[in-house]
């Protein structure tokens, strides 16, 4: 006999979370739903799991709109970060994806710094390109001006 039940986890073999399967009834009752891995798919429980994934859905979407809209305004965004310099442009300390935060949150933006993708601090003076993570595959880049303090 086969029992039809839902995905709790990502179970290896069988499927991800949310995922209707069929499996043997002794696979399901001794290993699947002891372990809370899998509910069995009645109404009640494919009813529950439909809501949930129009709830998923309808953040997902919400986080995107928030996404392109961040990305509009750093698209349109320069910054500028004065930074003491010495020699030919080199700078004393280096200007990291912490003080790319804080120049964005004098802007009105609020972005963490996690997002922010230096690969490494700049340590010279000059115009940079710093791309921004926004989530998903969006991907902004932010046009930075690092100039000497007078």
């Amino acid at each position: 006999m086969a029992m039809e039940i839902i995905l709790q986890e990502e179970v290896a073999n069988l499927g991800q979370i949310g995922d209707i399967v069929k499996v043997r009834d002794g696979y399901a009752r001794n290993y699947l739903l002891p372990r809370g891995l899998a509910v069995q798919a009645n109404r009640r429980n494919v009813r529950v799991l439909e809501h949930h994934k129009r709830l998923v859905a309808a953040k997902k979407e919400r986080v995107q709109r928030q996404a392109q809209t961040l990305l509009d305004q750093l698209s349109a965004l320069s910054l500028t970060i004065p930074a003491k310099a010495g020699e030919e442009g080199r700078l004393f300390g280096s200007v990291t994806n912490i003080d790319l935060e804080a120049a964005l949150k004098e802007q009105g933006l609020t972005l963490d710094r996690r997002r922010i993708l230096l690969d490494e601090p700049i340590k010279q003076l000059g115009s940079y390109e710093v791309p921004v993570n926004l989530g998903g595959t969006l991907r902004a880049n932010i046009k930075l001006e690092v100039t000497a303090e007078s």
